[in-house]
């Protein structure tokens, strides 16, 4: 809970401190002209969408099972992710990318750059903010793994997604900042039409690796192979067992993942044994590893009087 708690404190803190940096980057482009701090305008404010659509992710993920969604809607989060990336990549990456060609074409020296440094220096600060509560949501369950190791193997949207988008917000706004002062101090307002196809570029790469994630997930990605490892050498301890095909696994959502076991107890045990052992496995998997909520056992009793194998789910 206290996890859930944390990754939507940082989803409001982005929103709320994009929808403010957005308005008031508008406001300086509007005053100064800047094509970069236009740019900078259409990233809050399209990290502003992004922050709403994944709020609506996580609040559709956490519906209960019903007759319709008998596993839940748990991929709602993914689902709408992937409508985030798309976004991003398409008018965050592809629009800033296009004004940047624009300002190349058609230059307009930046007058009087006050207003940008201004905006830029505050933005930084609610940017900052921001992507520290995002942090202190990403490092949850990051234990001693390093960052770009639990980047790769989280699953959780309304973690990693958020926390690219305050990375390349805060890189954003430092190439803003540089086209802005180079652009006014060589009075070369290319520099300012540059940094604005920076930013473009930068946001198109982060979107790719956002699609790249969700798609992963969407499709039934499954646990890592350590995690694999585990799960057989769980179900190897148990003494009923005998052989343990290897498992397969799919996320449902970041914390739901269905197991399905395929498993070979010892000859001559019986049907009350055999649903003990179930239930003794079922426990031991959830005691290390609570995300899988729904676990399907193939139990195969193999005694000469009960051959017929049942088909016990948990």
């Amino acid at each position: 809970m206290a996890g859930e708690h944390s990754s939507k404190l940082a989803i409001y803190g982005a929103i709320g401190a994009n929808v403010a940096i957005a308005i008031s980057k508008f406001v300086a482009a509007f005053i100064t002209g800047s094509s970069a701090m236009l740019s900078e305008g259409i990233h809050s404010l399209v990290d502003s969408g992004n922050g709403l659509l994944i709020l609506l992710g996580v609040n559709q993920s956490e519906k209960p099972a019903d007759t319709r969604h008998p596993f839940g809607r748990s991929k709602e989060l993914y689902f709408w992710s992937l409508i985030v990336a798309i976004l991003v990549f398409s008018v965050g990456g592809g629009m800033s990318f296009y004004e940047g060609i624009e300002h190349l074409r058609h230059p307009a020296p930046i007058t009087d750059p006050t207003w940008n440094y201004v905006v830029l220096g505050l933005s930084m600060v609610f940017e900052g903010i921001s992507c520290f509560l995002a942090f202190k949501a990403f490092n949850q369950d990051r234990g001693d793994a390093g960052f770009w190791e639990t980047l790769g193997r989280s699953k959780d949207p309304s973690v990693f997604a958020i926390l690219m988008e305050d990375l390349a917000a805060l890189l954003g706004l430092v190439i803003a900042l540089a086209g802005v002062f180079f652009g006014h101090l060589l009075n070369n307002p290319y520099f300012d039409g540059g940094a604005s196809i920076c930013i473009g570029v930068l946001l198109v790469a982060v979107a790719i690796f956002l699609i790249y994630k969700t798609k992963a997930l969407l499709i039934g990605e499954g646990v890592d192979e350590e995690t694999l490892k585990a799960l057989q050498a769980i179900a190897h301890a148990q003494p009923a067992v005998e052989q343990v095909r290897p498992p397969l696994t799919s996320y449902l959502g970041p914390k739901d993942v269905v197991l399905a076991l395929d498993v070979q107890f010892r000859r001559n045990l019986s049907a009350q044994e055999v649903e003990k052992a179930v239930d003794d496995l079922q426990d031991a998997i959830r005691a290390r590893y609570p995300e899988f909520k729904r676990i399907f056992i193939e139990a195969k009793a193999l005694s000469q009087k009960e051959r017929a194998g049942a088909t016990t789910v948990g």
